[in-house]
């Protein structure tokens, strides 16, 4: 299977990084080939995390967005799919929908049997519900959807429960889940060692280092997370 994964949100602080490096983990666990993209030109989170297999793209220029497509240029080997995650930077919608537009990437990948899915992190305020509706607008019934009520960043989903624009997204396929919140001390560690999901659970050494209980709360949460992954087709 092969899938283009924008991890998006547009607002900053939805935790798209986060997922994208959860995603990001999910592949390597499961042995499925990917390549990653970070447009954050400030703090190049997930590039910093994943270093082997991501790397900073410039969203304002088209030879810098064009690397996205370019693992798909090739046709898979047999039983092989390569996927692409793209972690998107706030404010970054604009250039990104011109360069689709222009490029007609929905078609193209269509053609080649590429999955676009566009994430919409959202967390428990009004601006995640308006941005979802702008999703929508800009490029209806194309792409897939994955709308992630994330924990991290709130409890209380009842405004985006309640939206016609979740209505209008569920009309259109788009499949809804729930991150988990992981403990935020456990996370700031993980932070502070640029470490991989891996490497926090494994690495037993250093300031930040992860105690056992820490460790192995981590673990619980990505495989939460994992179980959740394995219920979405095509990613």
């Amino acid at each position: 299977m092969r899938s283009l994964n924008f991890i998006g949100g547009e607002k900053g602080g939805v935790g798209k990084s986060v997922v994208a490096r959860a995603l990001a983990q999910y592949y390597i666990d499961k042995g499925q080939p990917f390549t990653g993209f970070d447009t954050d030109r400030s703090h190049t989170t997930f590039a910093r995390f994943y270093t082997d297999y991501a790397a900073p793209v410039v969203v304002d220029r088209y030879d810098g967005l064009d690397q996205i497509a370019l693992p798909f240029e090739d046709a898979p080997e047999e039983g092989i799919g390569h996927s692409v995650i793209v972690d998107l930077a706030a404010q970054t919608a604009a250039p990104l929908a011109l360069w689709i537009k222009e490029s007609d990437l929905l078609g193209l990948l269509g053609e080649l049997g590429v999955q676009v899915n566009f994430w919409h992190l959202a967390d428990a305020g009004k601006d995640s519900v308006d941005l979802l509706g702008k999703l929508l607008e800009t490029y209806g019934e194309g792409p897939s959807y994955v709308v992630v009520k994330n924990h991290g960043r709130g409890t209380d989903f009842s405004q985006l429960e309640a939206s016609p624009e979740l209505a209008a997204a569920q009309a259109l396929g788009a499949r809804v889940i729930s991150l988990p919140a992981l403990h935020e001390a456990s996370m700031r560690k993980i932070d502070r060692q640029d470490a991989s999901f891996w490497a926090a659970v494994n690495q037993r050494s250093g300031e930040d280092a992860l105690g056992m209980l820490e460790r192995q709360r981590v673990k619980s949460w990505l495989k939460s997370v994992y179980t959740t992954f394995d219920g979405l087709d095509r990613l």
